[in-house]
């Protein structure tokens, strides 16, 4: 199954790992430790509450107004 993950900075260093089909969030001290987190805590979910996925998730940017 290949699902969604979105990593952003963490302010405290490395990273947190995001995935929006299934609400997990874990983090690592690098990309691929929160991925490889995220992986376990998202497989760790799925074991317990399975999930039906009908269509593929659709990732995309958006622009807003910077304030001064």
């Amino acid at each position: 199954m290949e699902l969604s993950a979105v990593l952003t900075p963490a302010p405290e260093g490395g990273y947190v790992a995001f995935n929006p089909e299934t609400g997990t969030t874990t983090q690592g001290e690098t990309v691929e430790e929160a991925l490889a987190n995220l992986t376990e805590a998202t497989e760790l979910y799925l074991e317990e509450f399975p999930l039906i996925i009908s269509s593929r998730s659709l990732l995309t940017t958006i622009q807003v107004a910077e304030h001064a």
